[in-house]
């Protein structure tokens, strides 16, 4: 049974920094493009990262690039996404997911190139969430 499980959220100030981990049981990470991806109250799910298999490439929405840095750690079957400089704007449930077919992120580099929205449509085995609050 595949089962993502995401932790690391808490309150943080505005500029802190936090960690969060979506930790994998019943699939390898390392052969599947893991996305994150953030919701806010009273508003759409919206991706935040992705990461290729065999990180061969990385993707960020525009409102979190040179802050948030995705990483993999094969060895502990976890995905990472390190988030620094938080602003107001990203207070929400972080959720982690795979996508369902492609290995490299594939939805991500099409949004980009396009312009479309990346939406949770293509992804599964989302995780519980876990709540990011940045508040002084």
């Amino acid at each position: 049974q595949v089962r993502l499980v995401e932790s690391g959220g808490a309150l943080v100030q505005p500029g802190g920094s936090l960690r969060l981990s979506c930790a994998a049981s019943g699939l390898p990470l390392r052969s599947y493009a893991i996305a994150w991806f953030r919701q806010a109250p009273g508003k759409e799910r919206e991706g935040v990262s992705c990461i290729a298999a065999g990180d061969s490439g990385t993707y960020y929405t525009k409102s979190v690039k040179g802050r948030f840095i995705t990483s993999r750690d094969n060895t502990e079957n976890t995905v990472y996404l390190q988030m620094n400089n938080l602003e107001p704007d990203d207070p929400a449930v972080y959720y982690c997911a795979t996508q369902t077919s492609g290995l490299y992120c594939e939805i991500w580099a099409h949004g980009q190139a396009s312009g479309e929205k990346i939406t949770s449509t293509g992804f599964g085995s989302w995780g519980q969430g876990t709540q990011v609050t940045v508040s002084s």
